[in-house]
């Protein structure tokens, strides 16, 4: 059968591609985002004529939303921008120039009215992160490079990862992965600098979305005596993971060797040594003074004589994993728990990749920070509409606890639509072909915003 040929005519009809920003736009106005920052005066110099801050920065969060950072991406409300107005609650919508201009100026100015607006997302829309079954909250705690390599932006710089570009450091919160902090850094700092008041700072956030326990994993770059005070102070748990730095590894294998009573040989030639062992430290708590604490390590130590390949090593390879924790959970509990620290990756993935935040917009430090936060808004809007459409009903390939953000971008938010005006209401219309369209549906319901 030959392919048909089409006859190519234009419309008049308002045929729109991203009809998932009316949910967007409701979730916002459900969390009462966009008049609260209508209210406050973050330029300084503000005059009458002036689009507001709510909707400088929600005309933003819509064009994040659409997995769209670049301020020329504005532009693409152009062709229908009463639509956009009306899905996002706005009054007007800034040009690309003035969208650059205005984010400028707000740079770090709002960051702790956003770190509470986000929070207040959250609680505001029932989004409660999950426990784990041994009945904690997690939050992971990672930094990120991410390469704009060739660019002159400020604060870019030699990454661990060999690229030049930013660091910035992302706290997630429950087995949803929803974000509950994020700080942009430049590429060359230091894990570790800073970190304490961030994890200060996280904590506080945590707090006002979830009273349950929460458990804090942390790779070595964070292995800090200073942060197990701030978790201690702060009545959580933790699961850090040690940096053994001038450490031998032949004498922990001796070590363990005398005394682990959990020692397994997966295969000819490689043992496997699990156990605990204390150690004493000491930090400086929140009053300036020192504090000595005694904190469990859990060790994890491989022995191979023999590699895979039947080839005989000399000496021995050996690797020693370590963390430093304060629950009680038995030694192969706390490896797999730390283990599954790794997700927190996809979630990078997800910001980086999904959302296109891989390189940032704008080539000043303090707008790319404001960048970074609004993202964090967005995820969040993201990962609870990709929340609400899963389970019965829903588009599932196949059983999955969590919907990839690229996956709601592409189905959900980005979805043609045919809008027209009956009786002074606006109403979308949704193709049958659209497979996605029921599910649509549901999470509006789910959300009270029809």
């Amino acid at each position: 059968m030959k392919p048909t040929h089409f006859q190519i005519e234009f419309t008049n009809e308002r045929i729109l591609p991203s009809g998932g920003l009316a949910l967007v736009g409701a979730i916002l106005e459900n969390s009462g985002f966009i008049d609260r920052l209508n209210r406050q005066d973050a330029t300084g110099r503000r005059s009458g004529h002036q689009i507001k801050n709510g909707d400088i920065l929600s005309s933003y969060i819509g064009c994040l939303c659409m997995g769209k950072p670049d301020f020329e991406a504005i532009r693409e409300t152009d062709d229908d921008p009463e639509f956009f107005c009306q899905a996002m609650g706005i009054e007007r919508i800034p040009s690309p120039e003035i969208l650059r201009q205005r984010m400028d100026g707000i740079g770090r100015s709002m960051r702790s009215t956003l770190l509470w607006e986000n929070t207040h997302l959250l609680v505001k829309n029932h989004s409660t992160p999950s426990k784990l079954p041994c009945g904690f909250v997690p939050v992971d705690i990672d930094v990120t490079p991410c390469d704009n390599s060739k660019t002159r932006k400020e604060g870019v710089s030699r990454t661990y990862k060999g690229c030049d570009g930013y660091a910035p450091i992302m706290a997630y919160i429950g087995r949803e992965g929803y974000l509950i902090n994020c700080e942009l850094r430049r590429g060359s700092q230091h894990c570790q600098k800073h970190t304490p008041e961030f994890l200060q700072e996280t904590i506080a956030a945590c707090r006002r979305v979830t009273q349950e326990p929460l458990l804090f994993r942390l790779d070595s770059g964070n292995d800090s005596a200073d942060n197990i005070g701030i978790f201690l102070e702060g009545g959580c748990s933790f699961i850090i993971k040690r940096n053994l730095r001038r450490e031998s590894k032949e004498e922990w294998l001796e070590e363990v060797k005398d005394k682990c009573l959990d020692i397994t040989s997966p295969r000819e030639g490689k043992n496997v040594y699990v156990g605990s062992t204390w150690r004493d430290i000491s930090y400086t708590g929140s009053d300036g003074e020192k504090h000595p604490f005694t904190v469990r390590s859990v060790y994890e130590i491989t022995e191979r004589s023999i590699d895979k390949h039947g080839q005989h090593l000399f000496p021995a390879d050996i690797e020693v994993n370590m963390w430093d924790v304060n629950v009680e959970f038995s030694d192969h509990d706390i490896i797999t728990l730390y283990h599954a620290h790794g997700e927190s990756e996809q979630f990078h993935s997800e910001v980086k990749t999904d959302m296109d935040l891989e390189r940032f917009p704008s080539g000043k430090f303090d707008t790319n920070e404001l960048v970074l936060e609004l993202a964090m808004y967005a995820y969040n809007i993201l990962r609870m509409i990709g929340d609400e459409s899963i389970g019965p009903g829903h588009p599932m390939r196949h059983p999955v606890k969590r919907r990839r953000i690229g996956t709601v971008i592409k189905n959900l938010v980005m979805m043609a639509c045919h809008v027209t005006k009956h009786a002074r209401k606006s109403k979308i219309g949704l193709g049958g072909s659209n497979v996605w369209r029921e599910s649509f549906l549901k999470v509006c319901l789910s959300f009270s915003c029809l």
